[in-house]
């Protein structure tokens, strides 16, 4: 009796409520998960702690990469040496009005599916997982549906795909799901809400007042759901 081939996926893993929410749709999938945690100089590390525990916790395998990327600190307030401080004005606000704001990070998904693009086509991965939204989110350009259909061509353009190997899936479950519904499947699936990081800043407890915080408040709060 030949053995069912196990499927592999890599899970772009911050640390945050929907990139576990992610990590826990693909085991929940059957997928043997692989997780990449990708830092770029943020000005804390608090999601990393995060994503390492949540992996140790499930004895999934993490892998950390640590991109330096200079020009960074000149256009984002999310990394260190940059002073522009962490907007509390709503970011559905700026979105409104065509502005991108200050958290954008240059083309951060792109430099991340094509890292995530490399493992999986070492390791014979033929999925790759992320946690994009493009519903209740901060009006960041690649977290909009139709930058991932493009992406997971290249991708195949790009790897051993083109050539006669595994084909490697662009999976976003979260893409097109409300913040509340996000929570509602974390829920079910058993995320543990209280080891996740969302706000932007590295306090001892979130700030309440970035964007990323209302954004989780107002979805647990619609959910109906206690953040623990």
């Amino acid at each position: 009796m030949t053995a069912k081939k196990i499927k592999k996926a890599v899970i772009l893993h911050s640390g945050g409520l929907d990139s576990t929410t992610c990590l826990y749709w693909a085991l929940n999938k059957g997928y043997e998960c692989i997780c990449l945690n990708v830092t770029y100089g943020q000005k804390h590390k608090k999601e990393t702690n995060c994503c390492r525990k949540i992996c140790e916790n499930l004895k999934v395998k993490l892998i950390e990469i640590n991109l330096n990327l200079p020009w960074l600190k000149d256009v984002t307030s999310l990394v260190g040496g940059n002073k522009t401080p962490i907007p509390n004005e709503p970011l559905s606000k700026i979105k409104s009005i065509g502005r991108l704001p200050s958290t954008y990070v240059p083309a951060r998904n792109l430099i991340f599916a094509s890292i995530a693009a490399s493992l999986a086509d070492s390791i014979g991965a033929s999925a790759i997982v992320m946690g994009a939204n493009s519903v209740d989110y901060s009006g960041y350009p690649d977290c909009r549906p139709r930058f991932y259909v493009p992406l997971e061509r290249a991708i195949f353009e790009g790897t051993r795909s083109a050539v006669g190997g595994a084909r490697i899936a662009v999976l976003t479950p979260l893409l097109k799901m409300s913040k509340a519904q996000i929570t509602k499947l974390g829920a079910k699936l058993g995320v543990p809400f209280g080891l996740t990081w969302s706000c932007y800043r590295g306090g001892k407890k979130p700030c309440g007042k970035c964007d990323a915080c209302r954004l989780r408040k107002e979805g647990f709060d619609k959910a109906g759901i206690k953040d623990k």
